[in-house]
């Protein structure tokens, strides 16, 4: 059988009905340790929780699928697979390059935990691959990409990054959380590792916080498994449920997220209030040729920066009913927030410092005439 389709592999990759109960979902196995059958006889491989638990092997199996990676590892938050790559990869006197507007969180681990182990990093626009080449050192051990980027919605050319990192040696590390597996596939794209908060877009309800690795790399995930198991930050049987329960209308999710998006830009475009609209699927956005290359549709996520500079971007936030002021993205309702005092406030005063002017918007599933009111209302 030729590789099934994406919604195919979201509902059924990885498990198949408990052949005892036939259950068609993943049952929470509430279990931390395991019986064995004598001295290192386990039953169906698993003996202690944080190693290997039945609710959490199908999710990375499926998260594997998604990916169209080999290996998948599920791990307590975005953070905790974000610390396990830099701990895998990197020793004192490594390097590696981050895009120069990322996630808040990632610099912070980087800049306030790893710089003090001797590990070195630049910043640079994910954009511009001849910037990017420029950064590399003979010590880079990688490349980190987000694309689009978080707050800024930048685009990185990720197979062409790909060979630049590769010919100097480095791994392309894509956090992914952005555009999810379904709009983008950066493996396919020449990347080594894919990257996901999984608390946004693949659980996509805002009720579960995890995060995911995915890689071809057999090394990559002997390290990461070991990582995995002996840090131990993986999520527990019911946070492995509600991802995989959430990963089955991913597909979906994703399209009615990119409907509502590219509805509400357009309204945001020709409003008065607003200084500059960033979503890749305009065609002013310099990343659009490239993100119309590697992305199914454009997604959930926008940025504006408003005319009357800071307190015209509180009072946005302040003012808004159905988009909810909230810090996280790609949940089924509709956030908004100013990443400078949010998000992106460990990077005040730094390379990586946002404008104070920007207001982000992750936009949710609800009726687009709803959300629309909201924003003149708010912006009025």
């Amino acid at each position: 059988m030729s590789e099934q389709g994406f919604s195919t592999r979201a509902v059924h990759a990885g498990y198949e009905p408990d052949p005892q109960t036939g259950a068609v979902n993943v049952p929470i196995y509430a279990s931390s340790t395991f019986a064995q059958d004598g001295v290192g006889g386990m039953r169906g491989g698993f003996e202690y929780a944080r190693t290997g638990n039945p609710t959490r092997q199908p999710l990375e199996a499926n998260l594997a699928a998604l990916e169209s990676g080999t290996f998948g590892r599920a791990f307590g938050s975005g953070m905790a697979a974000t610390d396990c790559v830099l701990r895998s990869l990197l020793r004192p006197g490594d390097h590696l390059v981050i895009p120069d507007d990322a996630y808040g969180g990632t610099f912070r681990l980087i800049d306030k935990v790893f710089t003090q182990w001797g590990i070195e990093y630049t910043p640079v626009a994910v954009s511009d691959v001849d910037a990017v080449r420029a950064a590399i050192r003979p010590s880079t051990k990688l490349v980190w990409v987000e694309t689009p980027t978080n707050p800024l919605l930048n685009i990185g050319d990720i197979a062409a990054t790909a060979e630049v990192a590769h010919s100097a040696g480095a791994k392309l590390l894509v956090d992914n959380t952005f555009a999810s597996p379904y709009l983008q596939q950066p493996l396919a794209l020449g990347a080594d590792i894919a990257l996901h908060s999984t608390t946004k877009y693949i659980g996509g309800h805002s009720d579960v916080v995890g995060g995911a690795l995915v890689t071809s790399d057999e090394d990559l995930d002997a390290k990461f498994a070991f990582l995995q198991n002996g840090a131990g930050a993986v999520p527990g049987p019911f946070d492995a449920f509600l991802t995989m329960r959430g990963i089955k209308t991913l597909a979906l999710r994703m399209e009615r997220h990119s409907d509502n998006a590219e509805k509400i830009v357009d309204l945001l475009s020709g409003h008065s209030a607003i200084g500059q609209v960033t979503y890749p699927g305009l065609e002013s956005h310099p990343g659009h040729v490239v993100a119309a290359k590697q992305m199914r549709r454009f997604g959930g996520m926008i940025s504006v920066r408003l005319k009357g500079g800071k307190q015209a971007a509180l009072d946005f936030c302040a003012r808004t009913q159905i988009f909810t002021l909230a810090e996280s993205l790609g949940g089924v309702e509709s956030l908004i927030e100013h990443p400078g005092a949010m998000t992106h406030a460990s990077t005040a005063g730094s390379a990586l410092e946002v404008p104070e002017d920007l207001v982000r918007l992750s936009v949710g599933i609800e009726d687009a005439t709803d959300l629309l009111a909201d924003i003149e209302q708010a912006l009025g």
